[in-house]
């Protein structure tokens, strides 16, 4: 018994010394870890020797564009500064996000601003000069349908969106030029994150209600014909000429088709682009998406501004037909002469409202 103790006792204590030997033995040596090349570790230490604290050598990669190591994953998470690229008009080639800054802050804030202010000049030079757009006749109490309640609810829908989207936009794109030299940092820096915030939250509001708007409105805003003579005459309404119209004329269905299906929707793609950065789209894309956006904004509030103008005091009565819906006989026989015609013969709806006692003042509105 004690001789079958001795033996397993020796014989563990040989598996002991043996084992590491075998290990040992059977580790390649393809797993040790190769070196670094003594020629990069000579060249960081001589660097830091001759340059120290240079870290140009490693910004120069960053900014070569090149993927480099992210634990995160998603497209360009290794790319930390994007690849030299050039916008229109540009000399020099740059990091694409510098060049995309440059093309903001320049021309699309400079022509921007400068289509803007002529427009604005353009409207108010020709309501001093000229004035609101009245009727000839007096009114007459008779009041006919222009817009339903749909019509009504889709176009206040979608125009205050639109008037909030372009105000608070106008604020992000040139608020650093115009309103920070006037109210300062602290009051720049909360007006132009509330309008930023405002900007992202209306935005569904108009993308949702614009296909709804042109749907409604669509019909009635084909071309016809004379919509080509009453472009070619429309400077005269503003002379008090009278010119035969459908339910909306040329000038109406020039900023229908330009203004709310063309450029809006351009509006809308682009801004969806902006909104939602998780489609997982490049930051090359977010750069040209805002560049279209801007310019398009741009476009479009600036012909809004006619627009309203001449829904609002450009023309008398207007505000209120859209308002109420209804319109006096007089302001539809002068402005839509050729609806009115229709209306009155049946041939489209908006037959005769509830008028007014004969003798009743008339206001317009």
């Amino acid at each position: 018994m004690h001789t079958l103790s001795r033996m397993t006792g020796r014989l563990a204590l040989a598996l002991a010394l043996a084992l590491p030997i075998a290990v040992h033995a059977q580790t390649p040596e393809a797993s040790k870890a190769p070196p670094p090349p003594a020629s990069t570790a000579k060249e960081q230490q001589k660097s830091s020797v001759d340059q120290p604290g240079n870290n140009a050598p490693v910004w120069r990669e960053v900014r070569s564009g090149q993927p480099n190591y992210s634990s995160t994953p998603g497209r360009e998470a290794g790319v930390l500064v994007q690849p030299a690229a050039r916008f229109p008009g540009q000399d020099a080639m740059t990091t694409a996000g510098e060049a995309w800054r440059k093309f903001r802050n320049g021309p699309i804030t400079f022509f921007g601003g400068w289509i803007l202010i002529l427009v604005g000049a353009v409207i108010a030079a020709i309501y001093f000069a000229l004035g609101p757009i009245k009727t000839h006749d007096p009114l007459t109490g008779r009041k006919i349908v222009r817009f339903t309640a749909i019509e009504r609810w889709a176009h206040w829908t979608m125009g205050i969106s639109f008037v909030v989207l372009g105000i608070s936009g106008l604020i992000i794109l040139f608020g650093k030029h115009v309103l920070l030299p006037i109210i300062g940092y602290t009051l720049f820096a909360w007006l132009t994150g509330f309008a930023k915030n405002l900007h992202n939250f209306v935005a569904p509001v108009f993308i949702v209600t614009l296909p709804i708007f042109i749907a409604i409105f669509i019909r009635d805003n084909l071309p016809e014909k004379g919509d080509f003579k009453w472009m070619l005459n429309a400077h005269k309404m503003f002379l008090g000429h009278h010119m035969p119209s459908g339910k909306y004329n040329a000038g109406e269905k020039a900023w229908f088709w330009g203004g709310v299906v063309f450029l809006s929707l351009i509006l809308c793609v682009s801004g969806a682009i902006l909104l939602f950065p998780n489609f997982d789209q490049l930051r090359s894309t977010m750069q040209q998406a805002h560049v279209v956006h801007a310019i398009a904004g741009v476009l479009v509030v600036a012909a809004s501004c006619g627009h309203i103008y001449l829904g609002t005091v450009g023309v008398v009565g207007a505000y209120g037909n859209m308002r109420d819906g209804l319109t006096d006989e007089t302001w539809a026989r002068e402005h839509h002469e050729n609806w009115y015609n229709d209306v009155k013969s049946g041939k489209v709806p908006g037959g005769d409202a509830a008028a007014k006692p004969a003798g009743a003042p008339q206001t317009q509105h």
